[in-house]
């Protein structure tokens, strides 16, 4: 689902969320603990964008410091708050991207190396149904483990880290 992009963080936009970083940079300070504000606001680009967008800034202060953050989205603000569109939308493509690199680089998707296509395709389909039994063991028979979100890895190989 593309309704949620990335934006790249720019002057103008970090000027945008500065009290919402100063009101995270209170809160982290108090709890000692990562603080997240959000701020709904409409930006448009000096040059590129036709019109002016919805923009979800994500003021988010961390023992690091500030880590400001940006999407833009089509999504009315009847639809989806701020926070709602950042954390379930736009994470959810995230950690999607996340799982598809754990096939790629744990479970060899990203191989393609035989010399023909079909061999080729097998290599990927027995990628696939690794990938799908090890969601169904993290599911089911390591449910409530520490293991209950291993990567592949850590499952095929536990003393790996």
């Amino acid at each position: 689902m593309d309704y949620v992009l990335g934006l790249a963080k720019n002057n103008r936009l970090k000027v945008e969320i500065a009290d919402e970083l100063a009101q995270a940079k209170e809160q982290f300070h108090e709890t000692g603990t990562a603080a997240r504000v959000y701020k709904d606001f409409q930006y448009k680009t000096l040059k590129s964008w036709s019109r002016a967008r919805r923009v979800i800034g994500k003021a988010e202060y961390l023992r690091k410091g500030a880590n400001p953050r940006f999407v833009v989205t089509p999504l009315g603000k009847t639809q989806f708050d701020a926070r709602d569109v950042y954390e379930q939308e736009y994470y959810a493509r995230g950690d999607m991207e996340n799982r598809i690199k754990e096939q790629q680089l744990q479970l060899f998707a990203d191989r393609t190396s035989c010399s023909t296509l079909r061999a080729n395709e097998l290599r990927m389909w027995f990628s696939a149904v690794a990938y799908t039994l090890t969601i169904a063991l993290r599911r089911l028979g390591l449910r409530h483990t520490d293991l209950d979100k291993a990567q592949p890895q850590t499952i095929r190989c536990p003393g790996y880290s």
